[in-house]
């Protein structure tokens, strides 16, 4: 593999995940909607493009992580999207969470042009990217991904083969199902604590080493106790994963319940202007309904 990257968003986790591939050496090119939220990165040595097409033309392997699955369409499939110029042989990684069926017309589209595709949806929030631990879910051909394995190892630690085009998608839409149900499960437990007078802090240290123990109480937990609920993962793009999840889950008849509850609760804090709060700030959501 050649070592011109091409990154494009960094946001929350975006930029973190980029510096690993900086400090391991490899000139990179980046692009993000917002240039200051790069600067950062461009203090590092990346080199600053004007969009995702010229980021393209300047690199062997492209990855993005963006906001929703009409930014990935945009920058893959736009007017200065990266097949516009990427050239025959290059390799596009995308790691934000998006529709399984998107992945598979990004796969579609770049294979006509000789581009090989891997839709790698990442877990593990602000602290996942930051600490390079993340978990990755990776659908593609197997020989591209082994070929993209070295750039995830300075990424994440629990790194997967799915299985074809929109199987890493799908892979994360289990995973936040499996989040959203325990979100709630921590939040009522905290508030629950809380009207009966325990301290927060002790209460998640114990409980935290039993069997309710999950990395959503043990890390997010303390953000509450302190009244942290700036984003690891912002309100606003979990909603988005639920929703695809639920229209995925109608795609296969499937009946989700538990997810469609947890759903309006986070629509309701949309409601109360909080999208823009990490996700254990269903606390307050719920807080307020207890008029706590």
């Amino acid at each position: 593999m050649d070592n011109r990257v091409g990154w494009i968003g960094t946001g929350v986790m975006g930029k973190s995940m980029c510096a690993h591939i900086l400090k391991a050496g490899y000139n990179i090119s980046v692009y993000n909607r917002t240039k200051e939220k790069a600067k950062e990165l461009i203090d590092m040595g990346a080199i600053w493009c004007s969009n995702p097409k010229e980021v393209a033309e300047k690199s062997d392997i492209v990855f993005t992580i963006v906001g929703f699955p009409h930014d990935v369409e945009d920058v893959y499939l736009g007017d200065n999207g990266v097949l516009k110029a990427i050239k025959k042989g290059s390799i596009i990684v995308d790691m934000t969470t998006s529709e399984p069926s998107l992945a598979q017309r990004v796969y579609e589209e770049a294979k006509k042009i000789g581009v090989s595709s891997i839709d790698a949806p990442v877990s593990g929030g602000d602290v996942g990217a930051k600490n390079g631990t993340l978990a990755i879910m990776a659908g593609g051909d197997k020989e591209t991904y082994e070929k993209v394995f070295p750039f995830f190892e300075l990424m994440g630690k629990n790194i997967a083969y799915m299985g074809k085009a929109g199987a890493g998608q799908h892979t994360k839409m289990s995973n936040q199902i499996l989040i959203a149900g325990t979100m709630i499960g921590v939040v009522e437990s905290l508030l629950y604590a809380y009207k009966a007078g325990n301290d927060l802090g002790e209460v998640i240290n114990v409980i935290g080493k039993g069997a309710a123990g999950c990395w959503s109480i043990n890390n997010l937990g303390p953000r509450i106790v302190k009244g942290n609920f700036d984003p690891g993962f912002f309100i606003k793009h979990f909603i988005k994963d639920m929703g695809i999840a639920l229209k995925e889950a109608k795609n296969l008849n499937l009946s989700l319940p538990g997810l469609a509850l947890v759903y309006q609760f986070y629509i309701s804090a949309t409601a109360l202007g909080l999208e823009n709060l990490g996700t254990q700030g269903l606390y307050k959501v719920l807080a307020k309904m207890n008029g706590i």
